[in-house]
C-alpha cells in the first residue's frame, strides 16, 4: 500500500475524537430540530404532506460535515450514525424511536457514497452538494418504505424532489459553509480542511 493511500485511510486519534464530537453536537441539533419539526409541520401547513421534506435536509448535515472535515473513508457514515445515536438515546429519544438509527445509517451511506465516488480526493462545494443530494435520495427511499408506504408515485416523486432540494441547500451548501466558517475561525487547523 502506498503512503498516499495509507495517509487517506488511516485514522488518527484526532479524527476519531472529531467524529465523536461532531456527532454529539449534531445529535443535540437533530433532537432540537425534531422538536421544531413537530411544531412546524410545513406539509400540513400547505396541505401537501410531501412538502415536509423541504425541512428534512437538516438531518443530513452531519455526514456531509464529517466527510468534509475528517476526509477518511467511513467518516461521513460514522458522524451521521453517532448523531443519530445521540439524538435517540442520550437525550431521551425522539418520537420516531429506534428508526432514527436506521435513518442515520441510510443517510450516512448516501453522504459516504459521494466522497467515495471521488475516491476521497475532492472536498469542494460540488462534492458537498452531491453528498447532501445522495443522502436525501437514500433517505427518501427508506422513508417511502418505512413511513409512507401508502403514498402514490406522484407524492413520492414530489417528496424526493423536496428532499433532494433540502439536502442540496441545507446539508450540502450549509455544511460546506459551516466547514469554511470553522476553518476561517481556526478550529480546523489540524485538518486539511483548515489549511486550504
Amino acid at each position: 500500500m502506498t503512503s498516499a493511500v495509507r495517509s487517506t485511510t488511516r485514522y488518527r486519534t484526532l479524527d476519531l475524537v472529531t467524529i465523536t464530537m461532531l456527532g454529539v453536537a449534531f445529535g443535540v441539533v437533530f433532537w432540537g430540530w425534531g422538536k421544531l419539526y413537530a411544531l412546524v409541520d410545513i406539509g400540513a401547513a400547505v396541505g401537501f404532506k410531501p412538502a415536509a421534506a423541504l425541512l428534512a435536509g437538516m438531518w443530513l448535515i452531519a455526514g456531509v460535515v464529517g466527510g468534509l472535515i475528517v476526509r477518511r473513508p467511513g467518516a461521513a457514515l460514522a458522524t451521521e450514525l453517532v448523531a443519530a445515536l445521540v439524538s435517540t438515546i442520550v437525550l431521551g429519544g425522539t418520537e420516531w424511536g429506534s428508526a432514527v438509527l436506521i435513518s442515520g445509517l441510510v443517510q450516512g451511506l448516501g453522504a459516504e457514497l459521494a466522497f467515495a465516488i471521488f475516491l476521497y480526493r475532492r472536498f469542494d462545494l460540488p462534492t458537498a452538494v452531491l453528498a447532501g443530494a445522495l443522502s436525501a435520495v437514500f433517505a427518501a427511499f427508506y422513508e417511502w418504505n418505512y413511513y409512507y408506504a401508502d403514498w402514490d408515485l406522484t407524492w413520492r416523486l414530489f417528496h424526493l424532489g423536496f428532499f433532494v432540494t433540502s439536502g442540496i441547500i441545507i446539508a450540502g451548501l450549509g455544511g460546506w459553509l459551516l466547514v469554511r466558517a470553522l476553518a476561517q475561525a481556526g478550529a480546523l487547523d489540524s485538518f486539511a480542511a483548515g489549511r486550504q
